[in-house]
């Protein structure tokens, strides 16, 4: 049960996240504001692990684990999904982001060899089907086909992440990784704002607001809670809450942005949930 609720507060976190990032983007520079919201919630997250007892004393995985993941998810999937946001709506985002499990189980099938049973593949294709479904309507609406570009190759860089997450999940300090693996993913996109962007920003409520939020709930809070699920019941079995992110994406981007929601979206994103619970439910292939 404490397994279950952990998952189901990290998927509605984490599908959250895309909301307050497009209200963000909004009004500040998408790298240099992503910069800002790492380097404060890095720096609380080693606060807090001192407090806890934690130190630097990392195993050689970990240290691994917090450069892959720093530059993998915080720099370029968030970096990527940022910049993206500019010009397509964040339910969007979050769909495309969701099939992350999806891309898992398809690269360990296509470039590692991995054995999948019939359902697995059935899943897999089944939420390559709603992607399409989704992606159809909304090119028609005219969503911008380059954001869909820069919100793939975030997946992607998600994906690779997600491979790295075991190897950070062990050996305790637990705090001390999400810091860390902050000011990592801080520092790189510090760099490329000061590269290509021009700083100006519009404050107003509605950025500090949601900027305080993703610094303490999706930065801190979801982090941790996702290191410790990996930790308490392992990478394959948390990943399977992530086939309620299409839902609570599109549904928070409803209710706080008034995104419009079409049969088409609602159909797809359905068959995207079922086709990542089929993969992650589905048993491997004996050999």
């Amino acid at each position: 049960m404490k397994s279950t609720m952990m998952g189901l507060v990290f998927a509605l976190i984490w599908s959250s996240a895309y909301t307050s990032g497009r209200m963000i983007v909004a009004d500040a520079p998408p790298l240099a504001s992503l910069a800002v919201r790492f380097l404060i919630a890095g720096i609380l997250a080693v606060i807090l692990a001192g407090m806890m007892g934690q130190t630097w004393r990392l195993t050689r995985d970990q240290w691994r684990a917090i450069f892959i993941f720093g530059i993998c998810q915080n720099a370029l999937c968030l970096g990527l999904n940022f910049i993206a946001m500019q010009t397509i709506e964040a339910s969007v985002a979050a769909i495309i982001a969701s099939t992350m499990p999806l891309m898992v189980a398809f690269s360990g099938w296509v470039f590692f060899r991995d054995r999948l049973s019939g359902g697995a593949i059935a899943g897999l294709f089944a939420g390559m089907v709603g992607v399409g479904i989704v992606m159809f309507a909304r090119i028609n609406a005219g969503v911008d086909i380059y954001g869909i570009a820069l919100c793939g190759l975030g997946t992607v860089a998600l994906t690779i992440a997600t491979l790295a997450m075991r190897g950070a999940s062990s050996g305790g300090n637990l705090m001390m990784v999400v810091g860390l693996q902050m000011l990592v993913g801080a520092v790189a996109l510090a760099v490329a704002s000061a590269l290509f962007e021009v700083i100006e920003v519009n404050w107003t409520w509605r950025l500090g607001t949601a900027m305080i939020y993703t610094i303490l709930v999706p930065s801190l809070l979801a982090t941790w809670i996702w290191f410790a699920l990996v930790l308490r019941i392992g990478a394959v079995r948390a990943v399977t809450f992530h086939f309620l992110n299409p839902f609570f994406g599109v549904a928070i981007a409803a209710m706080l942005l008034g995104e419009k929601l079409g049969a088409m979206d609602i159909i797809g994103v359905a068959i995207i949930a079922g086709g990542i619970l089929a993969v992650q439910l589905a048993k491997r292939a004996p050999r």
